[in-house]
């Protein structure tokens, strides 16, 4: 047999050899992707760091829909990005802070922790060789590439005491936003031919304006800054349940190194049905532009929406970008505090029309979904205004999903430091049924 010929012939044998009928997983009571029936996840596991609530059980323990919320260490998400808003200062740091240790930080000590994040974000001249040298790699997958280097360079990276697991928490935050910048701009030399510019971190910023300085020197607003602290504010936490920190407390139940874990959990956030998401709602909102004429025409936007529904345009995926949840039920948070910054930052960039056109598609991509009998609510989730976000700050789409990672960073080494610190550690070791007969081995020469 032709050695071409045999990926293709163990390929067409998968066909089978991975066929299981999906009435089995009833039969065996399977939670699939760990959802119980009522697609609520199944609890596997207890955290004091980020709470998620969609929903609500009556005295039943039925579901029932309710207004999201999402709170880190016991504070609700609009209680941290309100005065944030109001006082227009940047808050990201202080949230990191408040993960990791589990305390709002006061003055002296946010000054002395945004002080050694500064320390810390400059590379060593390996690794930024090393990213000269990935050019043109997908900036995810360099970003992994350089946290497993760091484990080289780090003179204490097995260590799993609690000192140890925050002083590399920290120096991984602070280098995150470096390496994407610098994975960047060397992507854009070398596949788009323009001009290198390798900018070092200024110890005056804090991580939102370093990485725009970083990325784009002086080319941006104090209200971009902003805005982007905001963001990183809104994704840098999302319970244990969410994929990628599920893959980081995972693996940091087998006691693997900080960096392997975290370099997993940069994986999973990869995925298109999980940090890529946002990728797919901007370009839908692009496609959507130019394919309807008025902007303003709800009978026109409808009779769009529901023809993608319906698998008969756009990408024939049938799916309506940025609305649903797998928790969230009649509103995403997040969502929330990202439709008010967008239309903050659309006031200033000019781009209102764009801005209630977005907000248009949201009202009636979810009363389209709802005619459609769905039983439970539909909202608008974080991917549906980030992306629009982005692109107001002028920031390209090859860093959307590497900016979702500068911020979840946060709450993958605050869950990883958790997951370590429990009194009673256990690894992480679910089940699978195997539902094959057995079959009787047949002697080579007899096949």
């Amino acid at each position: 047999m032709k050695k071409e010929y045999l990926i293709y012939k163990l390929s067409d044998e998968v066909k089978n050899s991975c066929k299981i009928d999906r009435d089995a997983f009833t039969k065996f009571g399977v939670k699939r992707g760990l959802r119980n029936e009522d697609g609520s996840g199944v609890l596997v596991g207890l955290t004091n760091i980020g709470n998620v609530v969609g929903y609500e059980r009556d005295d039943k323990g039925t579901l029932q829909p309710t207004e999201g919320k999402l709170y880190y260490r016991g504070y609700e998400l609009d209680d941290i990005v309100s005065p944030l808003l109001a006082e227009k200062r940047f808050g990201f740091e202080e949230v990191a802070f408040l993960l990791l240790s589990g305390n709002l930080p006061d003055k002296e000590e946010l000054s002395a922790f945004q002080s050694l994040l500064n320390d810390n974000m400059p590379l060593d001249h390996r690794t930024i060789v090393h990213i000269i040298d990935l050019e043109g790699s997908d900036i995810m997958n360099i970003l992994a590439r350089c946290v497993l280097e760091m484990y080289t360079f780090d003179p204490n990276p097995d260590d799993i005491s609690r000192d140890n697991l925050m002083r590399q928490s920290i120096e991984l935050i602070a280098k995150f936003p470096t390496i994407v910048a610098y994975a960047y701009n060397i992507y854009r030399h070398s596949v788009q031919g323009r001009s290198l510019h390798i900018r070092h971190p200024k110890e005056d910023l804090g991580i939102a304006e370093n990485f725009l300085y970083m990325l784009k020197h002086q080319n941006y607003t104090e209200l971009d800054a902003r805005m982007l602290d905001l963001l990183l504010v809104i994704q840098a936490e999302h319970g244990g349940g969410n994929n990628s920190t599920f893959t980081v407390r995972v693996t940091s139940s087998t006691r693997t190194d900080t960096y392997s874990s975290i370099a997993a959990g940069i994986g999973s956030l990869k995925g298109p049905l999980h940090g890529g998401a946002n990728i797919k709602v901007i370009n839908m909102f692009h496609h959507l532009k130019d394919q309807i004429s008025d902007w303003t025409n709800v009978d026109e936007i409808d009779t769009y929406l529901n023809r993608m529904l319906d698998k008969q345009a756009y990408d024939n995926s049938g799916l309506i970008y940025g609305l649903g949840h797998a928790v969230y039920t009649m509103s995403d948070p997040r969502a929330v505090e990202l439709k008010k910054l967008a239309g903050e930052l659309a006031r200033e960039k000019g781009r209102e029309k764009e801005y209630e056109f977005l907000k248009l598609i949201e009202q009636e991509g979810i009363k389209c979904l709802t005619a459609r009998g769905r039983v439970k609510p539909v909202c608008a989730n974080l991917d549906f205004y980030s992306g629009f976000i982005y692109e107001m700050i002028g920031l390209p789409q090859e860093i959307y999903t590497p900016i979702f990672a500068m911020a979840r960073i946060v709450g993958w080494t605050a869950h990883r430091i958790e997951e370590l610190n429990f009194e009673s550690r256990r690894i992480i070791r679910p089940a699978y049924k195997n539902i094959l007969e057995g079959n009787t081995y047949i002697p080579i020469s007899e096949r």
